[in-house]
């Protein structure tokens, strides 16, 4: 199975789900890699203000940092190669990159009243 890789800008946590205000972005980002690692996807991820020097160390990301900035991240590399850039990828791209069949989202039908005139 491929590796993903995930710098993140500088975050309060490892996840950046945390503080006050919350970025719905991150939370369902981090739900998703749950969900895939719990499918057996190997995903490591690497934040900017925590481990500094999993971005000096790397060749690529550092790269990508001179030319581009902090203000670019998330950076995503599938085994060692640019794969996203700029944004976090969604639980399908998560799927098609490590092979773990997507599981549909549950929607309820009938709205908040089962389908009743509310």
């Amino acid at each position: 199975m491929k590796t993903i890789q995930v710098f993140d800008p500088a975050l309060c946590c490892s996840t950046g789900v945390c503080g006050v205000d919350v970025d719905q972005v991150l939370v369902a980002f981090s739900a998703d890699v749950d969900w895939a690692k719990q499918n057996g996807a190997r995903i490591e991820r690497f934040n900017l203000a925590q481990q500094p020097m999993a971005f000096a160390e790397n060749a690529i990301v550092k790269g990508f940092l001179e030319r581009s900035g902090a203000e670019a991240l998330p950076l995503i590399l599938i085994d060692g190669e640019v794969a996203l850039a700029g944004r976090y990828p969604n639980r399908a791209e998560l799927a098609r990159w490590t092979g773990v069949a997507e599981t549909p989202v549950e929607v309820k039908q009938g709205g908040c009243c089962g389908g009743k005139s509310c």
